[in-house]
């Protein structure tokens, strides 16, 4: 079994910043790759970011500039720093993890952006 934790959501004012965190634990062999995902309202769950085992990152072009994600390989856990957060980025975000055993979630955190 792997369990991934995600902490780090909240409420933050338009323009305010946010770090996410996750951590992986259980039964970690080759993990592939990390990121997150996020669902608003009503909207499909999309990507926003995830980075490969070698170390290369993907964004999804609306946080281009803004969201950064990184990675502490020796403690199975990946950080999304969250800048110029918008209304348009408020959703729950959804840890991912494709490992040689198969694809984990997370149970989610939420990001509320509002004055």
């Amino acid at each position: 079994q792997v369990q991934l934790v995600e902490s780090g959501g909240g409420l933050v004012q338009p323009g305010g910043s946010l770090r996410l965190s996750c951590a992986a634990s259980g039964s970690i062999i080759n993990i592939y790759s990390m990121g997150w995902y996020r669902q608003a309202p009503g909207q499909p769950r999309e990507l926003v970011s995830f980075i490969t085992s070698g170390g290369n990152t993907n964004y999804v072009d609306s946080v281009k500039g803004r969201f950064t994600l990184c990675r502490d390989s020796a403690k199975d856990t990946v950080y999304l720093q969250m800048n110029s957060l918008e209304p348009e980025d408020m959703a729950v975000y959804y840890c991912n993890a494709e490992l040689r055993t198969g694809y984990y979630w997370g149970k989610g955190t939420l990001v509320a952006v509002s004055s």
